[in-house]
C-alpha cells in the first residue's frame, strides 16, 4: 500500500529509479481510424434514409481518412498493435459492410436472394481481404497490395451508386449491373493480382515544383463533377492490377507479390 512517501527510493536499486511504463492508446491515429469508422456508418444510415448520394461521400470520405492515420501513425512515431486491430475493424464496417448494404439498399434487393448474395459476397470478400493483408504483412511486396484493397472495391460500389443516383437513374433499372459491380469488387479484393500501393511515395520528401502544379490541376479536375471523375479513376485503378499481371505473365516475369524474404521492398536485390 502506499504509505505517502513519494520520494523515489521506494522505487528504487542502488539509486535508480525504476517505473512502469503504463501502456495507452495514441490518441492522433485513431482519430483518423474512429473519423472513417463514422464515415462508414454514415453512409449506412444516409442509405437507409434513401440519400444516396450522401452515402457514397460517406464511404469515399472514409477512405481518404483511412489513408492518413497510418502515415500519420508513421510520420508521428505512433504506431501500435492496437491501432493496428483498430484499422482492421474500421475498415470491415466502413469498406466491407457498408459498402454491401448500400448496395442492397440502392437496387439489390429488387434481385430476391440473388441480391443479398452479391451483398454477402462483397461483404465476406472483403473481411477474407483484409484478414489475409493482416497475416501477410511481412511476406508482400509493400510496392504492391495482393489483390484490389478493400477501400478501392468500395469506391468501384460506391462511385457506381453515386454516379448513376446523381444522373436521376433508379437503382431497379440497373440491378443486375449492381450485382456484376459487387461481384467483380469483391472477388477481385480475394485474387492474387498485384494492385500498384503507392506506398513508396516519400511524403517527407522534397518534390519539383511542378508536381504541386500538377496535384493542384488533379483537384481542379476533381472539382469539374466530382461523381464521375472519382469513380473514372477507380475503374481505371480497378483494372490496372490485371493489367500488370498479363503484362507480367506476357514477360515471363514471376506474377505473384509475395516476396521470397522478410526483408523491406526497398532494399537492393529483393526484387530483381
Amino acid at each position: 500500500m502506499h504509505d505517502g512517501n513519494d520520494s523515489p527510493d521506494n522505487n528504487s536499486h542502488e539509486g535508480v529509479v525504476v517505473r512502469k511504463r503504463r501502456k495507452g492508446i495514441y490518441i492522433l491515429p485513431n482519430l483518423f481510424t474512429l473519423a472513417a469508422l463514422f464515415g462508414g456508418f454514415y453512409g449506412i444510415v444516409m442509405a437507409m434514409d434513401g440519400r444516396f448520394d450522401q452515402a457514397a461521400v460517406g464511404v469515399f470520405c472514409a477512405m481518404v481518412l483511412d489513408s492518413l492515420d497510418g502515415r500519420v501513425a508513421r510520420m508521428t512515431n505512433t504506431q501500435s498493435a492496437f491501432g493496428e486491430q483498430m484499422d482492421s475493424l474500421s475498415d470491415m464496417v466502413s469498406f466491407g459492410a457498408a459498402p454491401a448494404l448500400i448496395a442492397y439498399t440502392w437496387s439489390l434487393k429488387d434481385l430476391g436472394r440473388w441480391g443479398w448474395i452479391a451483398a454477402f459476397v462483397y461483404c465476406a470478400c472483403a473481411a477474407l481481404r483484409l484478414a489475409r493483408f493482416n497475416v501477410n504483412t511481412g511476406v508482400v511486396d509493400k510496392r504492391y497490395f495482393q489483390g484490389l484493397p478493400s477501400p478501392a472495391a468500395a469506391a468501384l460500389v460506391a462511385g457506381f451508386i453515386w454516379v448513376l443516383n446523381d444522373q436521376g437513374i433508379d437503382g431497379r433499372r440497373v440491378a443486375w449491373i449492381m450485382f456484376a459491380v459487387a461481384l467483380y469488387a469483391g472477388l477481385t479484393m480475394v485474387t492474387n493480382v498485384p494492385f500498384y500501393s503507392f506506398k513508396d511515395v516519400q511524403m517527407k520528401k522534397s518534390v519539383p515544383f511542378a508536381v504541386i502544379v500538377l496535384i493542384a490541376l488533379g483537384i481542379a479536375v476533381i472539382n469539374i463533377h466530382p461523381p464521375i471523375v472519382l469513380f473514372g479513376l477507380f475503374i481505371v485503378y480497378g483494372l490496372s492490377g490485371y493489367v500488370v499481371y498479363l503484362y507480367r505473365r506476357a514477360k515471363g516475369q514471376r506474377a505473384s507479390v509475395i516476396s521470397t524474404s522478410k526483408d523491406e521492398p526497398e532494399e537492393a536485390g529483393l526484387h530483381r
